[in-house]
């Protein structure tokens, strides 16, 4: 089921998700939803947040980037309660985007590697390394069940520029191909 996709302004944007253990109900059928949701809105990443539950889970789907990217090898994972216990490497500004704000892209200065503990959609524990954009979608990711949205991240007169557009959107004043849920002010 495509679920919709809460707005910049949405509370549980905000907050820090909670873990979830493996007798979370309907686990699948909620992993079914946000792959179908995140396909739908064309992202290429999806966190529990983004479509109004607050629990530490979210999917990234790079291996659909291969064409546009190179020199990358994609990931289509499930990541639950992830921890990013390392981030190192060269500091990297990269165009972002994100689905719970449309029409905003933005620079964004990453560390280029991580490394990440967390368990899979089985709960089966996983400690792995990654790079690149497959490090930085993990990021940008993983900033949305720490509530952090990447527009916090722009340099400041870049968020001067936006400060308009993202009021517009608490609004419910955007367009966007796929269905939103906005905040009630």
């Amino acid at each position: 089921m495509i679920l919709p996709i809460y707005a910049y302004g949405q509370k549980v944007l905000k907050r820090k998700a909670d873990a979830i253990d493996s007798e979370y109900e309907d686990l699948d059928v909620l992993l079914d939803n946000m792959w179908e949701t995140m396909y739908n809105a064309k992202g290429v990443g999806l966190a529990a947040p983004q479509i109004g539950k607050s629990i530490r889970i979210f999917l990234v789907d790079t291996v659909q980037m291969e064409d546009e990217e190179k020199e990358m090898t994609g990931i289509k994972k499930v990541f639950i309660n992830a921890e990013i216990i390392e981030e190192s490497g060269e500091e990297k500004a990269y165009e972002e985007g994100c689905l719970s704000i449309p029409d905003i892209r933005g620079d964004v200065k990453r560390l280029s590697d991580i490394k990440v503990v967390y368990y899979d959609e089985n709960f089966h524990k996983h400690e792995e390394s990654y790079d690149g954009i497959n490090a930085r979608v993990i990021q940008h990711e993983y900033d949305h069940i720490e509530g952090k949205l990447f527009t916090e991240m722009l340099p400041p007169l870049r968020k001067q520029l936006v400060k308009r557009k993202l009021e517009n959107i608490k609004k419910g004043k955007v367009r966007s191909d796929y269905r939103m849920r906005f905040a009630k002010l």
